[in-house]
């Protein structure tokens, strides 16, 4: 028993030890907004803290996930601070109602778009600012390593794509749709297939020519 309690007691710090440096929840909540009203056509700037609010309750019931996110970043004080049962309650909620899996070790920078639920991020994990994750997607674990992922700020990742184990994201990388990453992407690239390859420079998602009118 005394074994048992001592390894949650060590997985309760090494937890708060992960999100040490994770922003204040109205600072990430506030980040959060700005950048799915900004995918969403609605951008605004300057917000009031009225405004924020308001903004953060629409979201939450007129999105399919931004209230996922809302709990996630609130799993994540709860997490800092050492309060107990708020976390799972957090978790639960935004599987219940989003269908939106996010492992305790995850940090994800402030600025997380979700279009839709259906998502599972694992793992020791690490997601940059402005990061694009659309539903069916699984960024996580290979068999035998809980080293997941690490990705830049300002990546898409594709509906149904799958980005696993301990590969690193560039900045401004494109995971297609579908794809299976599990290699590094540089910056920049466009990866497809499976196992995911890069995309010559200048070619469309299926590699076909891209050709751009003035």
């Amino acid at each position: 028993m005394r074994d048992i309690y001592r390894r949650s007691h060590q997985r309760r710090a090494w937890i708060r030890a992960r999100h040490a440096e994770s922003p204040s929840f109205r600072d990430a909540v506030a980040a959060d907004v700005a950048v799915t009203l900004h995918y969403r056509g609605e951008g605004r700037t300057h917000l009031s803290r009225t405004e924020l609010l308001a903004e953060a309750l629409r979201l939450t019931f007129s999105t399919d996930a931004f209230l996922a996110q809302v709990l996630y970043r609130g799993r994540v004080a709860a997490l800092r601070r050492g309060v107990p049962v708020v976390p799972r309650l957090c978790h639960v909620g935004a599987m219940t109602l989003s269908q939106v899996c996010i492992g305790d070790p995850v940090v994800i920078a402030p600025g997380l778009y979700l279009p839709h639920g259906q998502i599972v991020i694992d793992g020791i994990t690490q997601l940059g600012s402005n990061v694009t994750v659309f539903p069916w997607t699984t960024i996580g674990l290979r068999a035998g390593d809980f080293t997941g992922p690490r990705i830049s700020e300002g990546v898409h990742v594709g509906t149904g794509a799958k980005v696993l184990g301990a590969v690193e994201i560039g900045a401004n990388a494109r995971v297609g749709a579908n794809a299976v990453v599990i290699r590094d992407v540089a910056g920049g690239d466009t990866v497809v297939g499976v196992p995911a390859h890069t995309l010559p420079a200048g070619t469309g998602p299926t590699g076909t020519p891209v050709t751009w009118r003035n």
